[in-house]
């Protein structure tokens, strides 16, 4: 059984990660406005990990006996002055979904509960590679700076990215 503390704190969590699938979904509608397609098919793929994410948290809070309350989302921001700052406030977002694993890693060693520290390391594991990735979308459009051509080219590489549905084993706990 879930504790009432860990599950309230667990609510909250799938709440930011739904806030995370909002937010990256308008990333991609601003970058399909600017005719940047391949960003916005990195923000889209990252809507859909976010989503994964976010239903990781409810299966276990389900899985455990506990109950799934819904919060109220924030609405996402919708422009962005250039690429780059939209890739860097992705980067910072990511920084503050990994503070917020890191309270969740908090409350399990506290409880003691040894299934949230199964699944948080996971989550710890996969912030790293989130924070990673954004980093070097920013540090790329950093280095292009105002090249047209340089733009295009990062645009058609990130155009690649691909969602692959998890597997049940990689969507597990253990």
């Amino acid at each position: 059984m879930i504790s009432k503390k860990m599950q309230d704190a667990m609510n909250e969590q799938i709440k930011y990660e739904l806030e995370s699938a909002y937010l990256y979904l308008s990333m991609a509608a601003y970058f399909h406005s600017l005719g940047l397609d391949g960003m916005a098919q990195w923000m889209r793929v990252q809507t859909q990990e976010e989503m994964v994410h976010a239903m990781k948290f409810f299966d276990h809070i389900k899985d455990r006996g506990g109950r799934v309350e819904l919060l109220p989302l924030a609405q996402p921001k919708r422009e962005w002055s250039s690429p780059l700052v939209a890739f860097q406030e992705a980067y910072k977002h990511e920084q503050f979904i990994t503070s917020k694993i890191n309270d969740l890693v908090k409350i399990a060693k506290e409880e003691p509960d040894n299934p949230a520290n199964v699944l948080l390391h996971w989550f710890i594991t996969e912030q790293v590679e989130e924070e990673a990735s954004t980093s070097r979308v920013a540090q790329a459009l950093e280095r292009i700076g105002d090249s047209g051509q340089g733009l295009i080219m990062l645009d058609r590489e990130l155009s690649t990215r691909t969602f692959t549905i998890p597997t049940k084993t990689e969507t597990s706990q253990s």
